[in-house]
C-alpha cells in the first residue's frame, strides 16, 4: 500500500468516524471539517479533482455549521470571552 493511499484511508476512516458523532458534540463537528479537508487534499493528491472539490465543499459545509453552533452556545451561555 502506498502512503498516499494509506493517507486515504485513514481520512475516510476518520471522516465516517467524526460524521458518526456530530450529535455528541459540536466539536465532533469541527474535527468532521478537518477530515473533509484532509480527504479533499487525498483527492486532489491522488488525481481525482472532482473528489477534492467535492470534499472541500463539505469541509466548508461543515466549518459552517461547527460556527453557527458555537455562536448559538455561545449566545444561549453569555459567554464573551
Amino acid at each position: 500500500m502506498s502512503p498516499l493511499t494509506l493517507f486515504g484511508v485513514i481520512a475516510v476512516t476518520w471522516m465516517m468516524i467524526f460524521y458518526a458523532l456530530e450529535e455528541r458534540s459540536l466539536w465532533w463537528t469541527l474535527a468532521f471539517s478537518v477530515s473533509c479537508l484532509s480527504t479533499s487534499i487525498y483527492g486532489f493528491l491522488a488525481g481525482t479533482w472532482p473528489f477534492g472539490v467535492v470534499e472541500f465543499i463539505w469541509c466548508l459545509l461543515a466549518l459552517r455549521k461547527w460556527y453557527l453552533l458555537y455562536d448559538r452556545k455561545e449566545n444561549v451561555t453569555g459567554n464573551t470571552e
